[in-house]
């Protein structure tokens, strides 16, 4: 399995490109519904935001625009340890590795990056935090950052997106995007898509095999 030659390395969103993050805030909530406004709100706070704040204190003021109490940010964080990748996570990212540099760049903090990336169980060249870099995703620093630690152009390195604002911000990086929308959230309104043809979107990885 290997990318096409074009591209010299790979770089995923973390949080919800491999690792099954929607669960664990759905558990915390208490309710599927109220977990997806939550993560919703957040997303849209970090698409806002861009410039770096503590991601607890995001997570929290997020909590608070859906009726949830702030403490549970720090319920979030305790059950970190809970999250795992998407089933086909392994079989993939360890046969790209053969071939090819892989990467990560997740929307929280050093520590909490870190250990998320442990989750995956495939070790990775590269992970970047939106605290080192000092900006959220979709800001495009961030992917720049990624891209610059593995020494290529930032058109030579594939994004595998979670999210629509990753798709956006990978885009204006300069970067082709593959957006594993596993859940099928639906693009916001008041964002601007890059054109059909500067990404690709499925429900699952398999498509990086072919």
């Amino acid at each position: 399995m290997s990318p096409p030659a074009a591209i010299r390395a790979i770089v995923f969103d973390l949080l919800t490109g491999l690792l099954d993050s929607w669960t664990v805030w759905n558990a915390v909530a208490g309710d599927d519904a109220l977990g997806m406004r939550w993560r919703a709100a957040y997303l849209r706070r970090t698409y806002a935001e861009q410039r770096y704040a503590p991601y607890l204190d995001i997570v929290a003021a997020a909590a608070r625009d859906v009726g949830l109490p702030s403490t549970i940010a720090d319920a979030l964080a305790a059950q970190w340890g809970t999250l795992a990748p998407w089933p086909e996570v392994s079989a993939v990212l360890s046969a790209l590795r053969e071939s090819t540099p892989l990467g990560v760049v997740t929307n929280c903090s050093q520590a909490l990056g870190e250990r998320a990336a442990l989750a995956v169980g495939v070790p990775f060249d590269v992970v970047v935090t939106a605290e080192a870099v000092g900006f959220y995703k979709p800001n495009p620093r961030c992917y720049l950052a990624a891209a610059e630690a593995l020494g290529a152009a930032p058109a030579d390195v594939l994004f595998v997106a979670g999210s629509p604002f990753d798709v956006v911000g990978a885009a204006a990086a300069g970067m082709p995007v593959y957006w594993h929308n596993r859940i099928g959230l639906s693009r916001p309104s008041g964002v601007t898509m890059p054109s059909p043809d500067g990404y690709r979107e499925a429900r699952d990885l398999w498509g990086l095999a072919r």
